[in-house]
C-alpha cells in the first residue's frame, strides 16, 4: 500500500500546483482560437443538439423516457443530464491517458511529482463541466424541472467521477507512455462505450435479455450517469437507495487506484527513457 499512499500524499501536497497548471492547460489549449475557451462549451452543445435530434426525434417512437413506473420524462432533459457527465469523463480519460508522454520534454526540466499530471488535466476539464452543469440547470428549470434537495447528491457524483477518472488515468497514462497504441485502443473503446452506456437510450426499458442488462449495469458509468439523472430530475437519493451499487463502484475505483498507483510509481523513473 506504499504506492497508493505516496500518490495520494502527492495530490494533497501539490493541490495548489494542480489548480494552477489546470488553468494554464485550459488557456494554452485554446489560445489560437478566436473564440478561445468558448469552444470548450460550444463543442459539447453542438453534440448534444445532434444527438437530441437524431435519437430524440429521428429513431424514437415517442420523445419520452420512462424513468419510473408510469413516470415519463422528455428525452432532452433525460439525455442532457447524463451526456454532460459522459462528456466530462470522456475528455478527462482521453486527455489523461496521453498526459504523461506528451509532456516528457517538460518533465525533464520541471521538478514536481509526475502523478499530478493526469490530475491537472482532469481538473482542466472540470471547469468546463461546471459551466455545463450551470447551463443544464438553467435548461431544466425552464422545462419545469426545478431545483430540489436531490441536487445535493450531484456534488457527490461529481467527486466520484473525478476519483474514477483519475484512477483510470493513472493506469492508461502509464501504459500509453510505454505502448502508445494503448491510447488509440482507449479512444476506440470509449467511442463504443458511448452507445453501450445509458446515455442515449434507457437500459431498463429496453428489450434486452435480463443477463445482458446486468452486464451493462456492471459498467461504473451506469452508476454515475443514473446518479446524475436522479439529482437533476429530482427522482430519488440514488447513492442511498442503491447502496450495494455504491459499494461496488468504490470497490472498483479503489482497485483501479491501487493498480494505477503501483504501475505509475514503478515505471515513472523510466518515463524519460521513452522520450
Amino acid at each position: 500500500m506504499r504506492s497508493p499512499l505516496l500518490v495520494l500524499k502527492e495530490q494533497i501536497n501539490h493541490f495548489y500546483l494542480i489548480r494552477r497548471l489546470s488553468l494554464y492547460e485550459l488557456k494554452s489549449a485554446n489560445n489560437t482560437n478566436y473564440l478561445g475557451m468558448a469552444w470548450e462549451v460550444i463543442n459539447p452543445l453542438i453534440q448534444i443538439g445532434i444527438y437530441w435530434f437524431v435519437f430524440g426525434y429521428g429513431i424514437r417512437e415517442r420523445p419520452e423516457i420512462e424513468v419510473a413506473p408510469d413516470i415519463f420524462v422528455p428525452f432532452l432533459p433525460w439525455m442532457l443530464s447524463g451526456f454532460i457527465l459522459w462528456f466530462f469523463f470522456y475528455q478527462s480519460t482521453i486527455k489523461g491517458s496521453k498526459s504523461v508522454y506528451t509532456r516528457l520534454r517538460m518533465l525533464s526540466k520541471m521538478n514536481f511529482p509526475m502523478s499530478v499530471i493526469p490530475n491537472f488535466v482532469i481538473f482542466s476539464q472540470l471547469y468546463i463541466h461546471i459551466i455545463m452543469v450551470v447551463i443544464t440547470i438553467i435548461i431544466l428549470n425552464i422545462m419545469g424541472f426545478y431545483l430540489n434537495v436531490y441536487y445535493l447528491q450531484i456534488f457527490y457524483f461529481l467527486f466520484a467521477t473525478v476519483a474514477f477518472s483519475y484512477a483510470l488515468s493513472l493506469i492508461t497514462s502509464t501504459l500509453s507512455t510505454i505502448i502508445r497504441d494503448v491510447h488509440m485502443f482507449l479512444n476506440a473503446s470509449l467511442r463504443m462505450l458511448l452507445y453501450l452506456s445509458p446515455i442515449l437510450w434507457s437500459v431498463d426499458t429496453s428489450n434486452l435479455d435480463g443477463w445482458i442488462k446486468i452486464i451493462m449495469k456492471i459498467n461504473p458509468l451506469y452508476y454515475l450517469i443514473e446518479g446524475y439523472r436522479s439529482g437533476f430530475l429530482g427522482l430519488n437519493w440514488y447513492l442511498i437507495e442503491n447502496w450495494q451499487y455504491t459499494l461496488y463502484f468504490w470497490g472498483i475505483t479503489l482497485v483501479l487506484f491501487i493498480i494505477g498507483s503501483n504501475l505509475h510509481v514503478k515505471f515513472r523513473r523510466h518515463f524519460i527513457d521513452f522520450l
